[in-house]
């Protein structure tokens, strides 16, 4: 089966979880023996700054770079445009589109009787980057995915309850993997940071203003501890947040900026954090809180369904945006180590037994073959 994939931004990049996603699923159907081709973005990347690469082979998955308008809020639109036509030239069995704004073209592959699913990794037009004539644009490609694709997946039993109250669109519901993975002890961010085991906070994701950062540093200003916050990762189109968070935690040597982190640095921190924290208040299903979990951190989130239902009961959740909520819920597990303890062991073992991506990719090709849906 030849499989395209439309929508991201990078293969092999960690640069948000559209991107770990497309590339789980790539490099696992690719081993499986299908014939998989990831249309990549033009321009440069916002996280480590080089320039897209041309086009190549990566894990058995073609790698190709399509025309892009490099300009905040036009290179969704215009590379998932010129990934279509290029994917319609090929005639794949399958056309992957992943995210709202990306689906926009997606009646075009419709047109061309090619058989199209997307998956809805949230409700884009929520979120606080997008000015109006975004989200309406981002809203546009939603309903094309709701009336036009042969099938939709979404991550949250939310999202499903969504859109078949809007568009009265049944869709197959598919939540995200993760792997186990082996904690590290803390060397690397020792060497740069002084970090050790159980010494901090994580918050660990992009630097915008959906992610809810500003509640966490505002909480935090607040307790009385000697355990330091990380702030891992970098901005994504937003610059202006980054200094207003930056300002928040102005003369709080506590607070740590690490920028972009990957590799066994990433690791490290998940593997030696106190707790982690994930204050957002529009997620689709957070793959950095399935990581976190898999290394058995206890976890802090807002009580949206897309933390809370990930977690159930295994963390610490608090009133999304209340900054006193999310204070007295970090103040009551920093004063409580063997419960942080009990917490990050319930929550490996839930993530692990119930998140596995090898059953997302069986399930999503299901999907791909006519008169296969499967009912979720």
């Amino acid at each position: 089966m030849h499989i395209a994939m439309v929508g991201h931004k990078r293969y092999g990049s960690r640069e948000g979880g559209v991107e770990v996603v497309v590339t789980e699923l790539a490099r696992r159907m690719s081993a499986l023996g299908h014939e998989v081709t990831c249309y990549d973005r033009g321009g440069r990347d916002v996280m480590t700054g080089g320039e897209t690469a041309g086009e190549c082979v990566q894990e058995g998955v073609r790698v190709e770079p399509v025309r892009t308008v490099d300009v905040r809020g036009l290179a969704a639109l215009t590379s998932s445009f010129f990934a279509t036509l290029r994917a319609i030239r090929q005639r794949p069995d399958v056309i992957h589109y992943h995210a709202e704004g990306p689906c926009v073209p997606l009646r075009i592959a419709h047109w061309a009787r090619i058989r199209t699913v997307a998956t809805i990794h949230g409700l884009d037009w929520q979120r606080a980057k997008w000015g109006r004539l975004a989200s309406a644009y981002i809203r546009l490609g939603e309903r094309t995915a709701a009336r036009c694709a042969d099938e939709v997946i979404v991550l949250s039993k939310a999202a499903q309850n969504y859109f078949r109250e809007t568009y009265g669109r049944e869709t197959v519901l598919i939540p995200n993997g993760v792997d186990a993975c082996e904690p590290l002890p803390a060397r690397e961010i020792a060497d740069r940071w002084g970090l050790s085991g159980g010494s901090y906070l994580l918050y660990l994701g992009r630097i915008v203003p959906e992610k809810g950062l500003h509640y966490l540093l505002e909480a935090y200003r607040q307790l009385d501890t000697n355990k330091r916050l990380v702030v891992a990762g970098a901005a994504s189109d937003t610059s202006e947040y980054m200094d207003e968070v930056r300002a928040l935690a102005a003369g709080d040597d506590r607070v740590l900026f690490t920028g972009f982190v990957t590799g066994d640095v990433l690791a490290e921190l998940y593997s030696n954090a106190y707790c982690y924290v994930l204050p957002s208040d529009v997620e689709g299903m957070p793959l950095s809180l399935l990581e976190a979990m898999s290394y058995g951190c206890a976890c802090v989130t807002s009580d949206i369904p897309e933390c809370a239902n990930v977690l159930a009961g295994t963390g610490v959740t608090f009133s999304r945006g209340d900054t006193g909520d999310l204070r007295d819920a970090l103040a009551g597990l920093l004063d409580d180590s063997a419960r942080a303890r009990e917490l990050g062991a319930a929550a490996h073992e839930r993530v692990t037994t119930t998140y596995d991506w090898d059953s997302v990719v069986a399930r999503t090709l299901e999907l791909y073959r006519p008169n296969q849906k499967e009912v979720g």
